[in-house]
């Protein structure tokens, strides 16, 4: 095997057999169900059974992330959904009308984390002012939200990765 057979293959655009692109989704799903507004989750866990400390800093970073989140949703919202739609609708463009398979498994990996996004907006508004009981809730649900946006998201991928691995040609 020559340089350029090993290039091709480790950087191959058939997404869905590639072993890099199902790390890339493991590895972007559970950093997504870990990070909760920017909040690593075992801070929320250790403030919740009691660790003073723990509360102090959950307080702190909810205030922190919150803010920083709505006001970036303000300054940049606008252009963030217009750049965004536009990018998924051209992938989805050349993904399903073209059948190019990289912009498929792009999109497949962009449109949940959308979606996540949309959701932390609205979370990060809902956290701003709330007391501490409801704080814990709150974060303890936009998790369970985001994780099982992750199973529909992965189950979704996997069923379109493995139709269109036993239906295209090795080929194209």
């Amino acid at each position: 095997m020559d340089f350029l057979d090993l290039v091709t293959e480790v950087i191959d655009l058939r997404s869905f057999s590639n072993l890099w692109y199902w790390i890339v989704l493991a590895v972007m799903w559970s950093s997504l169900s870990h990070w909760v507004l920017g909040i690593p989750y075992h801070i929320v866990q250790r403030a919740r059974r009691g660790h003073v400390e723990s509360q102090r800093d959950l307080l702190l970073l909810v205030e922190v992330n919150a803010r920083r989140i709505l006001e970036f949703a303000a300054l940049s919202g606008t252009l963030l959904v217009a750049a965004s739609g536009f990018a998924l609708s051209a992938l989805m463009v050349l993904g399903w009308a073209y059948g190019v398979e990289f912009a498929q498994a792009i999109v497949l990996l962009l449109l949940p984390l959308l979606a996540v996004t949309g959701l932390s907006f609205v979370t990060a508004h809902q956290v701003q002012n709330a007391e501490i009981d409801q704080l814990y809730l709150r974060l303890r649900n936009h998790r369970m939200i985001v994780q099982l946006m992750g199973v529909i998201s992965i189950f979704i991928t996997a069923f379109w990765g493995m139709y269109t691995n036993v239906t295209v040609s090795p080929l194209h």
